[in-house]
């Protein structure tokens, strides 16, 4: 009996049933089988040995074709070629479970010996080589769950046995070979070890818990990442290197900008220099929004459960909340409340009070909402991930009719934004109905229609990904490239019939009746403390001038110039820059280190003869050599590149 196999061009062909993919792609070309490593069959990522027992499409996945299946098979397999050295070299280690991750793969172990060292990498590499020479072919396996206990049990993997157990009944169960080597997995896998190539590299070990829970045993966790080529692995390798350099955590510490510690996880602390930049980049995205006809509000931290289950975040968001208990005077019972973790369904309160009419509508209503939200602790990463944080957030309550506009508006308002913070590479995601949903299929539609079109009229393209949008509409997603390759979601649009009709929000319309208005959820920057992060590790501290903490340091040479100093820093200090002075007895190649380190954008720095001649030599940050001039002409410059540039455009406009 054959089967019909369809082709990503159409064509289709007939094939004896129980053909596997390699006999097929054999078939079409003998060139291409040589560089295929795996199918998609119906769509599903299968083993090319695996039988074709019905008519279907097929896809074939070829090793260096770049794309995101081939690289996750590349690094599937390189997990288990890791686990299959440790073996080698340490015979009595167990292994777990090894999952390809975002930028690369880990494994973790079980080592009675005690975790493993940075220089043992080493070693695993050269053993996890000479693996991949030996060519080794994946074959899979079948097995009942007594064949793989007492398999694993028989080698003292007990860690297996778990896993095994942990199996839905209705699954399948799946070992696969790669010579005398043999582990647990859901595959698939390419045709041999031969095809993970030699480009991949052991980056660092980490502890870990097994199955996350703190009173199991503590595991040896080794990452490590692979690509197709030497080239691609060569260019990550250089984009980490390069991204520890501009690490916002080390720079935070050389700018004294913030701290954390152990007494607030995932809270910060900011220094004054820190909360100038925090500052500066709030008051400016105040500027542009109310510019932009955005109303700004204030709503309260601590919250009722009440609004919470109204909203349905309790019942879907609770385990990211801060659970307030609170003992009211004379009161029975204990009062439940949480921390807000986000601004929403307060915005929805305000737009509650009171009468509102179609005429009101597009409202735009903005507020700088400091949240709170439960991270795992593991999650935590300096400012970049916290549990505390301040959001550039905003609700358009308006009408289905003007989603389109309002997106326009908002898109031209968050390309203007990332141009004046330095970021002129990013990207729109257009996120779709998903399979479970509500509302009609019309109003998804033109909910979708709307964002797709407003995007076309701000200029800018976008990507569609189906079946990625939230149950109630469809979203944006802007995604930001920084200097070294590396993409930041930051800026969101979120479509919401949902909200308002579960909170009750209503205006009257031209008809005289109460109509829903539609609800979007946007932000621009997202979070200040994450976005902060981004534009120190973008600029690797260099900030612009009118963000940077310190804007100039008027520093002497002599000790006779040291009330000039003080009287530059004075009068630069009343104009509005952000002056220090360093009148140190140091050499003055001491302190240009110092304040380079610190990124100081500028040094004024002077001696007795700029003293008696009223002039500064400057230093520019990144550039070698000064330039002298009078004190006034570079305080006329230095006020002209420390203005904001939405004052600036403000200031050529009027002029």
């Amino acid at each position: 009996m054959s089967i019909k196999v369809t082709f990503p061009d159409g064509a289709a062909r007939e094939f004896p049933r129980g053909t596997t993919g390699t006999t097929v792609v054999e078939g079409i070309s003998k060139s291409l089988a040589k560089k295929t490593v795996a199918m998609k069959w119906n769509g599903v990522l299968s083993d090319l040995s695996d039988p074709l027992e019905a008519d279907g499409n097929i896809e074939f996945v070829t090793r260096d074709s770049g794309s995101k299946d081939a690289l996750e098979l590349i690094r599937h397999d390189a997990a288990h070629v890791l686990a299959e050295a440790v073996q080698e070299l340490w015979p009595d280690t167990q292994v777990t479970i090894g999952p390809v991750i975002e930028n690369g793969f880990y494994y973790d172990f079980y080592r009675p010996a005690g975790p493993f060292t940075e220089d043992e990498l080493r070693t695993i590499e050269k053993k996890m080589s000479e693996i991949i020479e030996r060519g080794a072919a994946f074959t899979k396996e079948v097995w009942s769950r007594d064949q793989a206990k007492d398999f694993f049990r028989a080698k003292g993997e007990e860690f297996k046995v778990e896993l095994v157990d942990a199996i839905p009944a209705d699954q399948s169960l799946k070992m696969y070979k790669q010579g005398q080597w043999i582990d647990l997995c859901r595959g698939p896998h390419m045709r041999s070890v031969k095809d993970v190539g030699q480009a991949f590299k052991l980056t660092k070990v980490a502890g870990a818990y097994w199955r996350g829970d703190s009173n199991r045993e503590v595991l040896s966790r080794i990452y490590g990442t692979a690509f197709a080529t030497k080239e691609e692995l060569d260019a990550y390798l250089l984009m980490v290197e390069e991204a520890e350099k501009r690490d916002h955590r080390r720079i935070g510490r050389e700018m004294d900008l913030f701290h954390m510690q152990e007494e607030a996880p995932g809270q910060v602390f900011w220094h004054p220099k820190g909360w100038s930049i925090y500052v500066a980049l709030q008051d400016y995205m105040r500027r542009k929004q109310r510019a932009d006809g955005y109303v700004e509000v204030n709503t309260p931290q601590v919250v009722s459960r009440k609004l919470w289950e109204a909203s349905g975040h309790w019942d879907n968001y609770q385990e990211n909340m801060f659970i307030v208990e609170v003992d009211e005077e004379h009161a029975k019972n204990k009062t439940v409340n949480a921390l807000k973790p986000m601004n929403c369904p307060c915005h929805v309160q305000v737009f509650n009070h009171g009468l509102k009419s179609y005429r009101d509508l597009p409202l735009r209503m903005a507020e700088f909402g400091s949240c709170n939200r439960y991270e795992p602790s593991g999650a935590l990463h300096g400012i970049m991930r916290v549990r505390g944080f301040t959001q550039d957030d905003a609700h358009i309550f308006c009408t289905e009719d003007q989603i389109e506009a309002e997106t326009k508006k908002f898109i031209d308002l968050l390309s203007g934004v990332y141009a004046d913070l330095g970021f002129t590479g990013w990207r729109i995601k257009l996120s779709t109905r998903p399979e479970k949903r509500i509302g009609s299929e019309e109003s998804w539609d033109r909910a979708e229609a709307a964002l797709g079109n407003a995007c076309k009229a701000a200029g800018h393209d976008y990507v569609v990904f189906p079946g990625e949008g939230a149950f109630y509409g469809p979203k944006l997603e802007f995604v930001l490239t920084d200097a070294i390759g590396r993409d930041w979601q930051c800026g969101t649009l979120q479509v919401d019939p949902n909200l308002p009709e579960r909170l009750d929000a209503e205006y009257v319309g031209a008809d005289g009746a109460k109509h829903r208005p539609i609800m979007l959820h946007r932000a621009v920057v997202g979070s200040f403390e994450r976005f902060i992060g981004i534009l120190i590790e973008n600029s690797s501290g260099k900030l612009p001038m009118w963000l940077a903490p310190t804007q100039v340091v008027v520093t002497t040479i002599v000790s006779e110039a040291d009330a000039y100093a003080e009287k530059l820093v004075n009068q630069l200090r009343a104009a509005g820059i952000r002056a220090e002075i360093d009148t140190r007895n140091e050499k003055i190649n001491y302190k240009v280190r110092e304040h380079s380190v610190g990124k100081v954008p500028l040094l004024f720095v002077v001696g007795k003869r700029e003293a008696e001649e009223g002039n500064v030599s400057i230093r520019r940050l990144g550039t070698e050599g000064q330039q002298v001039r009078p004190f006034m002409d570079a305080l006329v410059d230095l006020l002209a590149e420390a203005t904001p540039p939405d004052l600036r455009e403000k200031a050529e406009k009027a002029a």
